[in-house]
């Protein structure tokens, strides 16, 4: 097992990185109060709930659950009511926690809940997708969706404790792990060269699922996020760099409807778009952008996305969280490794980029 910090003064919490790990050793220490909310989904119940109630039990503690159905199109405010629902049936108070045991959509339904039941109780997150373990479950970002904009509404609520099992990605469907792969390749396009070398060397793995290789990956993400999330927890500054491609995706996932793409499936496309502005700007090589179109598809992730009206496009892109002043902020990249926030760009230059990247 390998631990890493977020650290954010007496918030300070650990990220526990490993396979088949103790629940009941690990948990039992960041779980204030003995009413714990476990909130999962249909798909990850029949999986691994009885095991998280088994060592939440053996502490002690009052478990209920709240099964919530699956998928990025229930992220709502009629499913989030379930949650709170569920918290006031059971009669908790304001020490209880509400546990996440599922992928980003329960993350950030549980989260946002947590931060609003009684005017915030404790939180903890247990990922068991590859998305969320290397992003959704660190740096306390929680929400709902809306018609206009993903992710609108919502709180920022830092977790207790971040518990990333592997061995819980071995019942990932393929294109669900390819998902998490597009935020693990994020991290290297925007920050890290040295990484995205690695990955180069380790696609096959990855894909495969090899637990081994899979942890480094979640370790070496995770410490990114948490190193930019400890620096800028609210996103005033440099954590919106963790939006690479988000803007554009975020538009594809609102245009189709959420759920028909999943979250990085819309973010290996939308990594694209901002690589290829990038190159049109003169910042990156076209050999950069070939590098970032053939890593994004090792991941089997797609490159392209379905035709999407121009004007549509862009407003969605409008209601974007990075709109500041009025003004839409890109993240693009200087070079591969080295990503900027920037409102310095040709918009013309941004519709054919986004135009050339359909079918």
């Amino acid at each position: 097992m390998q631990t890493l910090y977020v650290e954010l003064g007496d918030r300070r919490y650990p990220i526990f990185i490993g396979s088949k790990l103790n629940a009941q050793e690990l948990l039992e220490p960041y779980i204030h109060g003995h009413q714990v909310m476990v909130v999962t989904n249909t798909t990850v119940a029949p999986l691994y709930l009885d095991h998280y109630v088994a060592a939440l039990e053996a502490s002690g503690k009052t478990v209920h659950t709240c099964i919530l159905s699956d998928g990025e199109k229930y992220k709502d405010i009629e499913h989030l009511n379930l949650i709170f629902d569920a918290l006031l049936e059971a009669g908790f108070n304001r020490d209880c926690t509400v546990l996440a045991l599922g992928g980003g959509v329960i993350g950030d339904m549980a989260g946002f809940a947590s931060a609003s039941f009684q005017r915030g109780v404790y939180f903890v997150q247990v990922p068991t997708t590859l998305l969320s373990q290397v992003d959704s479950s660190v740096g306390g970002k929680t929400g709902i969706n809306h018609p206009l904009g993903k992710n609108m509404i919502g709180a920022f609520q830092q977790p207790q404790v971040v518990l990333a099992d592997m061995s819980q990605l071995s019942t990932l469907p393929p294109r669900e792990l390819s998902a998490g792969l597009a935020e693990v390749i994020k991290y290297a396009l925007l920050g890290d060269v040295e990484f995205l070398d690695w990955l180069e060397q380790h696609m096959e793995a990855l894909v495969a699922g090899d637990e081994t290789v899979l942890a480094t990956a979640v370790y070496k993400s995770c410490a990114h996020k948490a190193r930019i999330v400890a620096s800028d927890e609210k996103e005033q500054g440099d954590r919106a760099l963790l939006n690479l491609g988000h803007t554009f995706g975020h538009a594809i996932e609102s245009y189709l409807g959420y759920g028909e793409w999943l979250h990085g499936e819309a973010v290996a496309t939308g990594m694209v778009m901002a690589a290829d502005l990038s190159f049109r700007m003169g910042w990156i090589s076209e050999s950069d952008l070939e590098r970032t179109k053939k890593i994004i598809l090792r991941a089997n992730l797609p490159i392209v996305c379905p035709k999407i009206p121009l004007e549509e496009f862009l407003a969605y892109m409008a209601h974007d969280k990075k709109v500041l002043n009025g003004q839409l902020r890109l993240v693009l990249m200087k070079k591969l490794g080295q990503a900027v926030i920037t409102r310095d760009f040709d918009v013309e230059l941004m519709k054919q980029v986004i135009v050339a990247n359909q079918h």
